[in-house]
């Protein structure tokens, strides 16, 4: 459905994407991923269309992106950083200039309005200006706006950046369901917006692919991956925990938790380290109040692939 080969943007002398290459199939919810620069913005705009790459190409449903422009729009909706709109106008005149310029016409466009009306509840919102609707409704308009016309592909653009907590659940729910019919590319420097809503992660930085890879994947290269984080009442000193788990075959070091409170054994390669630790809690009779397996953390891998990169290119 998506697909770049070398894609590159240079801005004078200075290379924003250097040579990307991914493919995005149907029904997959791509989360594309980087710190702040890392080249997310641009590379969705090459494959909007509304940049021009300086090398390389990228294709949507089989339409190269330079020499078919006119089809690549048609198949794509898209949901740009900010969620742009014309603040004077209302949801539904927005909508219906959206229509007019997607050609919709008859019975068609009254019923993709009155679908993407429904869809993400602007019934309410409908007659205000989008200047005076909160930004939770303007990602909702914007999201209508790029599903009117009911493509094939959606790139959206950091759709919850600056949302309050409700508003990011209300616009990931809005996606998650969009995604049951489409192929979708999100970009984000949000880690929790993987988890939320993504089926696969690509990371970059510096305008290059660092990473691709499912989230449970990333979160398996994660050096929490499958460590085991312990907390003991009062009776138990926490000391002689840590003494007990240190001479465990699978333990390969021990840390602190974030509280400062408890610990976190982190396991050797292979190693089934809750089993271990279950049964060692069993047989000292420890007063535990939570032993947990931790699936591995996204911003720690995220941080290090990054770093990494940033190390590299200094030298």
């Amino acid at each position: 459905m998506i697909e770049t080969q070398s894609l590159r943007k240079d801005f004078g002398r200075f290379t924003a994407v250097r040579d990307i290459s991914f493919r995005v199939d149907k029904g997959e919810v791509l989360g594309f991923l980087g710190p702040n620069g890392a080249g997310k913005s641009t590379t969705m705009k090459m494959i909007a269309g509304f940049l021009a790459p300086t090398s390389g190409r990228a294709s949507v449903c089989g339409h190269d992106v330079v020499s078919e422009p006119m089809a690549t729009k048609r198949a794509i909706g898209y949901l740009p950083e900010g969620a742009p709109s014309y603040d004077e106008m209302t949801p539904r005149a927005f909508l219906n200039f959206i229509a007019d310029v997607r050609g919709l016409s008859g019975a068609e466009r009254a019923a993709r309005i009155d679908d993407v009306i429904g869809r993400l509840a602007l019934e309410r919102v409908l007659e205000q200006s989008i200047e005076t609707l909160s930004k939770g409704y303007k990602r909702r308009v914007g999201l209508a706006q790029a599903i009117l016309h009911d493509p094939a592909v959606l790139i959206l653009d950091e759709p919850t950046d600056g949302l309050d907590p409700n508003q990011k659940h209300e616009v990931r729910a809005l996606i998650r369901d969009i995604a049951k019919d489409k192929t979708i590319v999100i970009s984000t420097h949000i880690l929790e917006e993987v988890h939320a809503v993504c089926t696969r992660a690509v990371i970059i930085a510096d305008g290059a692919v660092l990473a691709d890879d499912t989230p449970a994947g990333l979160e398996a290269r994660s050096k929490y991956h499958n460590a085991v984080r312990l907390s003991v009442d009062e009776s138990t000193p926490l000391d002689s925990v840590k003494d007990a788990l240190r001479s465990l075959r699978g333990v390969a070091s021990l840390e602190t938790g974030e509280d400062g409170s408890g610990v976190i054994a982190l396991p050797k390669p292979d190693a089934d380290l809750f089993t271990e630790i279950s049964t060692l809690v069993r047989d000292q009779n420890w007063g535990v109040t939570q032993i947990e397996k931790d699936r591995g953390r996204l911003d720690d891998v995220f941080r290090s692939i990054t770093t990494e990169k940033q190390e590299a290119a200094r030298g």
